[in-house]
């Protein structure tokens, strides 16, 4: 698991590896992730947005933005968790995602940024 807080906001990632979902014939690796995001704040927050940057090992590069996660822009309360499953489709059997949430502070409706840590995706015979 990878985690970081910033400005009060926890982000952790979980990844798995689909092969059911997957063709390495076709070059086709997909990957599962689970993000957990908790409020540490004294405040409420709503994800507003996401920018992703995805890096595949053979030198592929994409950017993907959007508004909120999954369809959906959620509110956490202080000291709340809020836990979405989504994927990534690679053309090689690893890579990187990294990104950024914007989130809206609804006390006094401030916006900020929230980093989404660096993750790897490998397909396991990789790693040995």
């Amino acid at each position: 698991m990878t985690s970081q807080i910033t400005e009060g906001v926890a982000i952790s990632v979980e990844v798995k590896y689909e092969a059911e979902y997957s063709n390495s014939v076709n070059n086709e690796f997909m990957f599962a992730y689970k993000i957990t995001i908790e409020n540490q704040n004294a405040f409420p927050i709503k994800l507003m947005s996401r920018h992703w940057y995805i890096f595949d090992s053979n030198a592929t590069k994409r950017e993907v933005e959007g508004d909120g996660v999954v369809g959906e822009q959620p509110i956490i309360n202080p000291n709340q968790k809020y836990q979405y499953i989504s994927g990534c489709n690679l053309n090689s059997e690893m890579g990187t995602m990294h990104g950024t949430y914007l989130f809206e502070n609804l006390f006094n409706k401030s916006i900020f940024q929230t980093i989404i840590p660096q993750f790897h995706m490998a397909v396991p015979f990789k790693l040995n």
